[in-house]
């Protein structure tokens, strides 16, 4: 497989399979998961990052335990629409991770994600300053997942 367009995905799939969604953080990885109809994304997993084939055996290993057959990993546009390194380190993440596993992997626009989950955990949830670290890094990745489900929903 290869990186396809989000559009592309589904075709690439079976009926059911869960898709996994990832927010790449420079010392985490944010892991949420779709359910078998691809309506509604999941909080999942924080994987702290260690070595790249470390974190890639992490994230396989929670992928197979969801039956997950594919990833989207959000892609931290700038504001203007252009990609600066952070989007380069994405990409490059992607090809590395298809070198190890043969599986679709699609790219979403995750800008402002992080900002949106951390204003609704301190306004609505009024979570702690300290549990908001452990929480928005996988309900960023939640939040990437969940927007990429709504765009292929619309699109059938």
């Amino acid at each position: 497989m290869a990186v396809v367009d989000l559009l592309e995905l589904p075709a690439q799939l079976s009926a059911y399979a869960p898709i996994v969604g990832l927010d790449l953080g420079e010392k985490t990885i944010g892991v949420a998961v779709s359910d078998a109809t691809r309506t509604v994304a999941t909080p999942m997993e924080l994987i702290r990052k260690t070595k790249f084939t470390n974190d890639a055996k992490a994230l396989f290993k929670l992928m197979e335990s969801r039956g997950a057959a594919a990833i989207i990993i959000g892609l931290p546009v700038n504001m203007d629409g252009t990609e600066g390194p952070r989007c380069q380190s994405s990409r490059a993440f992607a090809r590395n991770l298809l070198r190890l596993q043969d599986l679709p992997i699609a790219f979403w626009d995750e800008r402002m994600s992080s900002m949106a989950v951390n204003r609704v955990l301190i306004d609505e949830a009024d979570v702690t300053r300290s549990r908001r670290a452990d929480l928005v890094d996988k309900m960023a990745a939640a939040w990437i997942l969940q927007g990429a489900l709504e765009r292929l929903r619309a699109a059938t």
